[in-house]
């Protein structure tokens, strides 16, 4: 990168509404700063434990090119309608935490979303957005998914919480 060239924000997105979110945030920091955003999406083939059969559909599905064109168009789909600031897509083969903390070195900010999985989740699979934290070489913002209007629902309708057993 050259001196006269701006640092970009970095946002990571796979189409979760957490990383939506966290675009959106990361288009109104760089348009503050006066700086381009890099989209990144990582993607890999990932086979997983399958015991038995397949249908052929599915085994088509899972083939790299059909999993990198899928990443390439929930890319091109997420990055659709931001205006008012310089979009750079990049999509990656690998590991998102990897890709992410690689770009964050040329980076201004990285931007995650925090999908809000459950500690046991969070545990086995690990979170992206604390590898991030952990590892990034730029300051690194993390933005939680927003709350669905049943989520909001769900909140107001749970009983109250009591000390003890009502008498």
């Amino acid at each position: 990168m050259s001196d006269n060239e701006s640092r970009p924000v970095v946002v990571g997105v796979d189409g979760s509404p957490a990383s939506l979110a966290a675009l959106r945030w990361a288009v109104a920091d760089a348009r503050r700063r006066g700086c381009p955003v890099d989209v990144v999406s990582a993607w890999h083939p990932d086979y997983g434990v399958v015991i038995g059969p397949l249908p052929a559909e599915l085994l088509v599905e899972m083939t790299p090119q059909a999993v990198k064109a899928a990443a390439q168009k929930t890319l091109d789909r997420v990055v659709e309608g931001v205006e008012g600031v310089r979009i750079r897509r990049v999509l990656v083969e690998g590991d998102p935490r990897d890709a992410l903390v690689e770009a964050s070195r040329d980076a201004e900010l990285l931007v995650v979303g925090n999908r809000g999985h459950s500690a046991i989740v969070e545990a086995v699979l690990g979170s992206v957005s604390a590898h991030c934290v952990h590892h990034a070489a730029c300051p690194v913002v993390v933005i939680r998914a927003p709350k669905t209007e049943r989520e909001h629902a769900s909140v107001a309708a749970a009983a109250p919480l009591t000390p003890g057993p009502l008498l």
